[in-house]
């Protein structure tokens, strides 16, 4: 039987902070239905948006349907509460029972429908959902989606897109690598295992003997430098003195011969 599983709240931050920097960068991109980040760790479990711009300028959208790849069933399909929107996730049930991290499957998610809210002209909004345990035997999922308008219109976010050509409708893809060093099944394994430990702060090492010289250097060279100004500055103080002294003098003499 498919098990009801508890996520984390803390996994739906990742996406949310990774949506920022993706809206940044996103460029005409930006005017498409995507899933954000584009790409997730095979075999983990990730935290993605679906970004749903509105491209219509007189019409908001009420609608958002996203369907899910039946060929690669998912045992975790959890979405994040969108404040105006009601979320409905049909399930279908499998051909053939599979074996997951979360026991056996007979039946998957296959469609997230969402609805109720409005999405403005010249607006976006952005749909989280936690999708595990990702596949290993693909390279990238493809979730087709389906964007109704409140004026009857409708968008097919269907078109595959098998070279560098962008499609006018492309279908949002989610492209999955291998392992990565650092930490990169970070959310996969510590839904499963629990916060990674920590390793402890490395001891401050003495400075190299070279750069308390050059230290040692800079300071002489600056103290220098700041007698040096003293001195030009003592040195135009007593010049000054010396100019109107000798004014004095001259209109004293003056003065005498007037007199």
């Amino acid at each position: 039987m498919f098990r009801k599983t508890r996520v984390p709240a803390r996994l739906f931050l990742p996406a949310t902070a990774a949506g920022a920097a993706v809206l940044i960068a996103a460029g005409p991109a930006a005017a498409h239905v995507t899933v954000q980040p584009g790409t997730a760790e095979k075999g983990g479990v990730s935290t993605v948006a679906f970004q749903v711009p509105n491209e219509n300028d007189t019409s908001a959208t009420t609608k958002v349907e996203v369907y899910l790849d039946p060929d690669t069933p998912l045992s975790l399909v959890s979405t994040r509460p969108v404040p105006g929107w009601k979320v409905r996730l049909e399930k279908k049930k499998l051909a053939k029972p599979v074996e997951s991290g979360h026991g056996r499957l007979t039946e998957a998610v296959s469609k997230i429908t969402w609805s109720g809210g409005t999405i403005a002209p010249q607006q976006f909004q952005r749909f989280d959902v936690v999708l595990g345990t990702l596949p290993t035997d693909t390279d990238a999922l493809v979730f087709k989606a389906v964007q109704t308008y409140a004026d009857g219109e409708v968008v097919r976010w269907i078109e595959d897109s098998p070279g560098a050509h962008d499609p006018q409708h492309p279908a949002p893809v989610l492209r999955l690598t291998g392992p990565q060093d650092g930490g990169g099944h970070q959310h996969g394994s510590e839904h499963a295992n629990g916060p990674a430990r920590q390793s402890p702060a490395p001891s401050p090492s003495p400075a190299p003997a070279s750069d308390l010289a050059s230290d040692g250097t800079a300071r002489a060279i600056g103290t220098t430098g700041l007698l040096i100004a003293l001195a030009a500055l003592g040195l135009g103080s007593f010049g000054l003195f010396l100019a109107l002294n000798a004014t004095g003098r001259r209109m004293s003499a003056r003065g005498g011969r007037t007199g």
